[in-house]
């Protein structure tokens, strides 16, 4: 299963060009990561970091009035990080692809910690490896 973030564009988010500037991707991708992790029905409350992010731009988003979809899911989970992988698109239009590496965090200890049971079960819903949003254009040929 992936989680759908509709993500509306504001004026200050672009360039002189009239794109979105390419720093404000990051600030989208945490708000679609809020908005799966931070629910009232499944929430971290015990806290997490980002300890990584990898940015693919793919074409320039323009700005407009009609919000940008964020599609993200779960890619791996290990004892005491996951990984969740986001495109941002449209239908016809893949505008950036990304992954972040997430430490749950004990803000009260100051350490990383582990994953918990539930937290866990609750990734796993959203667990999808597979490669199918490769884009055919970086295909190498055998």
């Amino acid at each position: 299963m992936r989680h759908i973030y509709r993500c509306p564009l504001r004026w200050a988010d672009m360039d002189a060009y009239g794109h979105i500037n390419n720093v404000v991707f990051l600030r989208y991708l945490e708000e679609a990561r809020i908005d799966f992790l931070f629910r009232p029905d499944k929430d971290f409350q015990q806290g997490s970091v980002v300890a990584r992010h990898e940015i693919d731009y793919k074409q320039q988003l323009v700005h407009r009035h009609t919000p940008v979809d964020i599609e993200l899911w779960v890619t791996e989970i290990r004892a005491a990080s996951f990984t969740i992988t986001y495109e941002v698109k449209d239908p016809e239009q893949v505008y950036v692809r990304a992954s972040t590496v997430i430490v749950p965090f004990d803000f009260e200890a100051q350490r990383p910690r582990r994953i918990t049971a539930e937290e866990r079960a609750f990734l796993e819903e959203y667990t999808d490896s597979t490669e199918d949003d490769e884009d055919p254009s970086e295909a190498v040929a055998a």
